[in-house]
């Protein structure tokens, strides 16, 4: 490049790198620094917690509890941006699992947005309802509303934190499912926006106190562990190895009982025609 070029090439990158900058200056100081979703493993949820439900009718939290396990997930339905895709995430988890909604566990959605109400709960909960496709579920879907104050109780609980940024009119929040047991208390933490269906069912299991899932997953438990600094299940190698040499002292055991009945069977076996 010749120097006469070097101006306009300068300008430009000026240019760019301002129109990067933009949204970032816009952005208050701080604002996503006060996102994030801590682990309140064992927390109880204010059961007592007055919300709406997707009817407009007045209920608690503890309403959906004492039966079975909760799905408890938060965000706002009208979000345009993170909440539909983890949304997606979760629906493509649970649908191929056996377990059942209505049936195993219940999922309760509960908007963060104080002024969403009863009309757009409704609306988002018939839509996933008809793509979760299983006849009889629609029972264990339950989309929520509630005040300010109401909200911030079950989210402080989850160690949900969450913050509005009136310049772009969003919410910014993180993406995850709290496991809850119908008890009301924190069992699991699943993040992101795509959650491995061994967790998911796993979790559940975990949850019920053995009341929902099969003796596979009951074995599998044995085999996995909860690892709260990622909220996924990890496979616990050393009960696999330890397993494993078990098995191969057991193998090495077997290998030499046999062989010395061999030996004593043929030592006591009469010698045959011919021999010395």
């Amino acid at each position: 490049m010749n120097r006469s070029g070097w101006p306009m090439a300068v300008l430009g990158l000026v240019l760019v790198m301002t129109l990067l900058a933009g949204p970032a200056a816009a952005t208050p100081q701080g604002l996503f620094q006060k996102v994030g979703f801590d682990q309140h493993l064992g927390a109880a949820l204010p059961l007592d917690a007055r919300l709406r439900d997707a009817a407009g009718r007045s209920v608690r939290l503890g309403d959906y509890f004492g039966k079975r396990p909760v799905l408890l997930v938060l965000g706002y339905f009208e979000c345009p941006n993170l909440c539909g895709v983890a949304w997606r995430g979760l629906l493509e988890s649970l649908k191929p699992l056996a377990l059942e909604v209505g049936r195993d566990f219940d999922v309760v959605a509960l908007s963060i947005d104080p002024h969403e109400g009863p009309a757009v709960a409704r609306r988002t909960r018939d839509g996933y309802v008809k793509a979760y496709g299983r006849p009889g579920a629609e029972g264990g879907w339950h989309f929520l509303t509630g005040t300010e104050d109401s909200i911030g109780r079950v989210a402080d609980a989850v160690g949900f934190r969450y913050v509005y940024d009136p310049e772009m009119d969003e919410y910014a929040h993180a993406s995850g499912v709290v496991v809850a047991t119908a008890r009301g208390v924190v069992s699991r933490y699943l993040f992101g926006v795509r959650y491995p269906r061994t967790d998911l069912r796993l979790s559940l299991v975990e949850s019920s106190d053995g009341q929902i899932g099969s003796p596979v997953d009951q074995l599998l438990l044995l085999c996995y562990h909860y690892d709260p600094t990622t909220g996924q299940y990890g496979l616990l190698i050393m009960n696999l190895l330890r397993g494993g040499g078990a098995l191969t002292l057991g193998a090495l055991v077997g290998f030499v009982v046999l062989s010395r009945r061999r030996e004593v069977r043929t030592a006591e076996r009469p010698p045959g025609p011919g021999s010395p």
